[in-house]
């Protein structure tokens, strides 16, 4: 086998000769240069509102977190919930009947995965507290909380 020398190995041989294709990039760049109105002006400073921390990093190698999944869970049981009251409200046949149908549809399940949510998200999601009110804080001027579906829900999407 050939022995070869440090710098073919590493890579530590500094600015190399301008080639042509490298030439032909240095030019277009620079063409490009001129028409690009932030040239020349400093960039405005992005302020990172988060900091890295260790265990969020180990965290995020366990793929979805609980709450993350129990989130996606809430969300697919709506949906389905959603397209069998659908189907339901396609059939029917009167206003009183669906009225009554609405009254009896079992939400259970999906409403112990929103119990759990409204229980655990904070502390799972680490939201920090809001000293004026003494709760967490506002999710995009939302609370975190979900209410749980029952029939004035159903009656709202699907009117009598």
């Amino acid at each position: 086998m050939a022995r070869r020398r440090q710098e073919d190995v590493i890579g530590e041989w500094g600015i190399r000769d301008v080639t042509p294709p490298s030439q032909a990039e240095r030019s277009a760049l620079r063409d490009e240069a001129e028409l690009n109105p932030l040239t020349g002006r400093p960039l405005k400073r992005r302020i990172r509102r988060f900091r890295p921390e260790p265990d969020r990093y180990l965290a995020s190698l366990g793929g979805p977190l609980p709450f993350m999944r129990r989130l996606r869970q809430i969300d697919d049981e709506v949906e389905a919930q959603t397209n069998r009251l659908a189907h339901a409200y396609a059939e029917r046949t009167d206003g009183a009947s669906w009225r009554r149908l609405a009254e009896r549809w079992d939400f259970g399940e999906v409403n112990e995965l929103i119990e759990r949510h409204n229980r655990w998200y904070p502390v799972e999601a680490r939201l920090p507290m809001d000293p004026r009110t003494r709760d967490y804080v506002k999710i995009a001027g939302r609370s975190y909380r979900r209410e749980p579906l029952d029939g004035q829900w159903i009656l709202r999407r699907f009117p009598a």
